[in-house]
């Protein structure tokens, strides 16, 4: 799929980004040797194909094939030394006795949970048997606790007064207390506070049972510690699901959310008014996929939701469990699908009200967390779990249960990947693609297992599950099923995309930028293996950087967005790199695409929760949706072609696409030229030249048509390429012999290529066009049209024109300016 390699047979090792987080730590720009019209060597790839299919060696690559029961060859413990991934990739064969070692501790811990558990199923209900659990007979409270040598629950039932409710332990460390009902009415009611209370020693603590499925803060107490609540609603007041799973995306187009961050008031939003008021605008703008941040609870708002403090609450801020679900079943009714992020990797460090506070200095056998700097992240300032405890098992993967069952779930974003899988961290080190950084004694097995079991419980529980991994190192495998022994994510985020947009826009000059550079960073990937690309996501806006609209605009974005005057040459320039930057990470980049909420339409400034360093305010932590939504304002023009970019794949399918290749990067003319499924791209990154009579490569003969104009008047361009003029092929050199071709193509076209623009072209369907059945680029985009504007006296006066007089690019240009609405859209 990859068109970018090695000329070996084996697929490149994926070059790691660093965390966004930290641009000090970035890795230096990788180089691509020469220089002017660069070519990379592609792979051959079946054009019928329409989802990526890699080399396959005994098992399908599918989703489906996780769920097999173990029957396969690599499921068998006699075959672990012959996986279908060396078939795969050769290369790692050399380190066969870590890829043997590893399933067997796979298969030996998932045959022991099976024979103790029942299934691994069965394991993952752990919700309904720990915790606060309400049946006919009584209400039954369990909590594992090992190190504690007496326990009791207390809460508003019993007036905080736990002498008639002493819990008894097990030989495993659970604690355990059934309550009768009172009256027929489960003696613990909906909606109170409760806790955990224990003695360690001479000293008691009260926690927050593990297993909580809601917990809250009284608001008007400052520094007020969060409370236990029992949540078991009445029917009465359950939300029952109407809606089904919208079914899994040929390729996901993720619009990445953080509901308190929603709204345009400075303050909390909630789960039903993202609901009402947000899920609309996702839909509209054609994405397929919303993932949610910061669902689980966490006590400190500024952490974005990654220090979380309980595992199995909704976090309060937002509402209720039953308001998540309504926020879930209106997605799924408008077509969207919904992922959670997923934060396993490490837990908060807070005693009071987290889970740290069950850890009283015990061994870690009978802790959620390893002893020592083991069981503690420095940088994060969190306790790291033990993924070889059975309790943590049970923990994590019925955490993962909980949310699919309950809440209908999708699937999931693991945050923190890398850290889980070195016991490093990836703290200071840097990763150059050599396999032995990846499979060494630095690996974190234990936590490489829970992720193989994670992830073929995930997709046995729901086929269509979409899980997706958040790996800055690039671990070969990390997203190859479990049964042909890779880890079993569906995609990896391509975290170095954004790392190589900020390095540009912060320190290169536009006739720096190098074509190369650009492909070869959008391209370097394992072919054998799905990303997620994106220009950025909420990473690359929090405090301390900004959105790319920002640092494309920066302040003039305060007086110059105006429709009502002539646009800057600032405004002009950064509408439309913001256009051209995402466009093309979403066309090259991978094989799905991720935006953060807002970044749409050029959401300026940046993201600051409130904090005693910003005098708490809210200012910086919400979306200024009126920006869009104001027609007299630029905005609208980004939304617009954000909108038109998702449509193009509804109608093309070319992000799931297994034909990728770049054709030409002209470094002089600041010009990239590539295939994507059927669609032709042409991007001129030039600041003022257009190329009238461009040569394109293209692999099929025929007529093209613009199917995607970023320089149409809808999107806020000039309107100089025509979309009613026919781009008829010529044949290039001897059929079958590509260093006879043009750029390696057997056929080529010529365009007008306006600088800084992008337009996509698709083949015409000559027959069904004659029969009526053809579609013209109007109709293939649907956007609303806006007033045609002429080209205003400053953008004729800053280009430059180079000719291969093409006549009909010429008249192209013409029939831009004169254009009707309509045929711009």
């Amino acid at each position: 799929m990859l068109c970018i390699t090695s000329p070996s047979s084996s697929p490149a090792p994926l070059q790691p980004a660093r965390r966004s987080r930290a641009l000090s730590d970035r890795a230096a720009p990788p180089r691509i040797a020469g220089g002017g019209n660069v070519r990379l060597s592609v792979l051959s790839v079946q054009r019928e194909a329409r989802r990526p299919g890699p080399a396959k060696a005994k098992s399908k690559f599918a989703t489906a094939v996780t769920v097999q029961e173990d029957k396969t060859m690599a499921a068998s413990k006699d075959n672990v030394d012959h996986l279908p991934i060396y078939k795969l990739d050769p290369k790692l064969e050399e380190f066969k006795d870590h890829f043997s070692y590893r399933m067997k501790r796979y298969l030996d811990q998932k045959c022991s949970i099976e024979k103790n558990e029942g299934s691994l199923e069965e394991f993952s209900k752990g919700y309904l048997k720990y915790g606060i659990n309400t049946n006919k007979d009584g209400t039954v409270y369990r909590e594992w606790a090992p190190a504690a040598q007496e326990a009791q629950l207390i809460g508003d039932f019993n007036d905080w007064n736990g002498a008639n409710h002493q819990m008894e332990k097990d030989q495993f460390g659970v604690w355990s207390i059934k309550i009768d009902h009172v009256k027929g009415k489960p003696a613990i009611p909906h909606n109170s506070r409760v806790k955990f209370r224990f003695r360690h020693g001479a000293v008691w603590a009260d926690r927050i049972p593990a297993w909580i499925h809601y917990a809250a803060v009284d608001a008007s107490k400052f520094g007020a510690p969060y409370d236990g609540v029992h949540w078991d609603p009445p029917a009465s007041e359950r939300y029952m699901f109407k809606h089904p799973r919208p079914s899994k995306p040929d390729a996901p187009r993720i619009y990445e959310a953080h509901v308190g961050m929603s709204g345009e008031k400075p303050a909390v939003s909630t789960y039903r008014e993202f609901a009402d008021n947000v899920l609309p605008r996702i839909r509209a703008n054609n994405y397929n996929t919303v993932q949610l941040m910061a669902v689980m609870e966490h006590s400190y708002y500024a952490s974005f939701g990654y220090h979380v403090t309980n595992f199995f609450a909704v976090s309060s801020r937002s509402g209720t469990p039953e308001d998540l679900k309504y926020l879930v079943d209106k997605a799924h009714s408008l077509g969207l699908r919904v992922l959670m992020d997923v934060v396993h990797s490490h837990a908060s460090n807070n005693v009071t009200d987290g889970l740290n506070g069950y850890d009283v200095g015990q061994s870690t056998q009978e802790s959620y967390f390893h002893t020592g700097d083991r069981g503690y992240h420095k940088l994060w300032d969190s306790r790291l779990f033990n993924y070889a405890n059975w309790e943590v098992l049970r923990f994590l993967l019925s955490n993962l249960r909980y949310w699919m069952d309950e809440f209908m779930f999708d699937g999931f974003r693991f945050d923190g990947v890398t850290s889980m899988l070195y016991h490093h961290h990836g703290i200071n080190v840097g990763f150059t693609g050599n396999y032995k950084e990846y499979f060494s004694l630095d690996t974190d097995v234990d936590a490489v297992v829970y992720m193989m079991l994670a992830n073929h419980l995930m997709h046995k529980i729901l086929p269509e599950a979409t899980v997706v991994a958040e790996d800055v190192s690039g671990m070969p495998v990390l997203c190859r099923p479990v049964d042909e022994g890779g880890v079993g994510f569906d995609y990896r985020l391509a975290m170095a995309i954004p790392d190589r947009w900020i390095d540009y826009l912060k320190n290169k000059e536009d006739s720096e930028w190098s074509m190369g550079e650009i492909a070869h960073t959008l391209t370097n990937r394992r072919y054998t293996e799905k990303c997620i690309a994106y220009a950025e996501s909420h990473d690359q806006s929090i405090v301390g950087d900004k959105t790319i609209a920002f640092l494309l605009m920066d302040k003039e974005m305060y007086t110059g967005m105006s429709d009502l005057q002539p646009a800057s040459p600032t405004i002009d320039r950064g509408i439309a790199l913001q256009k051209m930057i995402h466009f093309i990470t979403m066309a090259l980049g991978g094989d799905g695409y991720l935006n953060f909420m807002g970044n749409e339409f050029g959401h300026p400034e940046w993201i600051d929760f409130p904090r005693e360093g910003n005098n708490w305010s809210y200012d910086k932590c919400r979306r200024q949706w009126s920006l869009v939504d104001t027609d007299h304002l630029r905005y609208k023009y980004m939304d617009a072609f954000d909108q038109a970019m998702n449509a193009l794949d509804e109608e093309f399918f070319f992000l799931s696409s297994p034909k990728q290749i770049v054709s030409d990067m002209n470094e002089e003319k600041k010009v990239i030229v590539f295939e994507r499924g059927d669609l032709v791209f042409v991007f001129n990154f030039h600041p003022k030249k257009t190329y009238d009579g461009y040569k394109v490569g293209c692999d099929l003969p025929g007529k093209y048509r613009v199917a995607l104009d970023s320089d149409a008047f809808v999107f806020g361009g000039h309107g100089r390429v025509g979309h009613d003029v026919d781009h008829f092929t010529s044949p290039e050199g001897v059929p079958g012999v590509p260093e006879t071709n043009f750029n390696n193509r057997p056929n080529s076209f010529k365009v007008l290529s306006p600088p800084r623009t992008c337009v996509a072209y698709y083949r015409v369907d000559e027959e069904a066009e004659t029969t009526g059945a053809g579609k013209t680029s109007p109709e293939i985009i649907d956007v609303d049209a806006t007033p045609l504007k002429t080209p205003t006296a400053t953008t004729e006066a800053h280009e430059e024109r180079e000719s291969t007089e093409d006549v009909s690019s010429k008249k192209g240009r013409q029939f831009g300016r004169q254009s009707s609405d309509k045929s711009t859209k």
